[in-house]
């Protein structure tokens, strides 16, 4: 069996497609759990959001294997179909990722780098906010670094993803006890604290399916 992992170790346009598809699953599973985390420190409409935003964003999933143009389609849904925050900074995170992978049909572990970067860099300024304010960065931000760190030891895109989703899910887990500082969320001073982000838990759960969407086309 050929395995999808080529020898240079790369991720495939079919590959990233069964990743969208699969956070849109997830999304939807997660719908009322991202409703529930968002009512105490949001609108209660976290969830909803991130379901329809994806559904929209597998219908409109453009043919082929352009892995930059699959991207920025995620970005151009996200953005027209999520309404608050959510649409602007995950569609900033799609197109700012996308920008270096256009044209590109299978990714290495450095593509993968570049795109956590861009990605990472994209929602920092969109959002104007940093690691610790309790956002969906404090996912994002060690997901990167925890790529790029086993990336570079094991040149392993599966072990790397892995290792990107147990930190996302640290990091999202670790919003719990901060104070919220961007967003709806910020205006609730100390109230804030004791809650999980919603948007670092939807992060999370888009990471883990990136993981698991890899894993399984290497079986």
């Amino acid at each position: 069996m050929t395995d999808p992992l080529d020898e240079a170790g790369t991720v495939t346009g079919p590959m990233v497609r069964a990743w969208i598809e699969k956070s849109a699953g997830v999304l939807a599973d997660n719908r009322a759990h991202l409703t529930e985390l968002d009512g105490p420190i949001g609108d209660s409409d976290h969830g909803n959001n991130m379901d329809r935003g994806f559904k929209a964003v597998v219908q409109k999933l453009p043919a082929g294997d352009d892995i930059g143009a699959l991207l920025k389609s995620v970005a151009m849904s996200l953005i027209s179909k999520v309404g608050g925050a959510a649409g602007p900074l995950y569609g900033t995170m799609f197109l700012d990722g996308a920008k270096p992978l256009v044209g590109k049909t299978c990714l290495t572990g450095e593509d993968l780098a570049q795109f956590f970067d861009n990605a990472v860099a994209g929602v920092m300024k969109r959002g104007r906010s940093e690691a610790g304010m309790k956002t969906m960065l404090d996912a994002l931000v060690p997901a990167s670094e925890a790529f790029k760190a086993e990336i570079a030891k094991t040149d392993n895109i599966a072990d790397a993803l892995k290792a990107a989703a147990e930190a996302a899910k640290q990091g999202m887990e670790a919003t719990i006890p901060m104070l919220a500082q961007r967003g709806r969320a910020s205006y609730l001073g100390e109230r804030s604290i004791g809650h999980q982000d919603p948007g670092a838990t939807s992060s999370y759960l888009i990471l883990q399916a990136f993981s698991d969407a890899v894993e399984e086309a290497a079986k």
